[in-house]
């Protein structure tokens, strides 16, 4: 199963080191393989490295991608958690 989702970060911070550590923890706990893509680069959010590389400020739009058993459920958590402002 395959699924994806755009968002926009809200965030004042952008994906800074705090909320990169909340989302790939997140990412680790689904059974799917997941990822960012931004301007055309696609990271995996299962690394908090891989997704500060990413450089997303407020404003960003990042889609996440994501292909196995719980594809459309990793995508929904996740895309709730980037459009959380508060919660990052």
């Amino acid at each position: 199963m395959k699924a994806s989702k755009t968002v926009v970060i809200l965030n004042e911070l952008g994906l800074h080191a705090r909320p990169a550590a909340k989302l790939a923890k997140l990412a680790q706990s689904y059974k799917a393989r997941i990822y960012l893509k931004k301007a055309g680069r696609t990271v995996e959010a299962a690394s908090i490295l891989d997704v500060l590389s990413l450089a997303c400020a407020k404003g960003a739009e990042v889609e996440i991608l994501a292909e196995g058993q719980e594809a459309q459920e990793a995508v929904e958590a996740i895309a709730s958690l980037l459009q959380n402002k508060d919660n990052l």
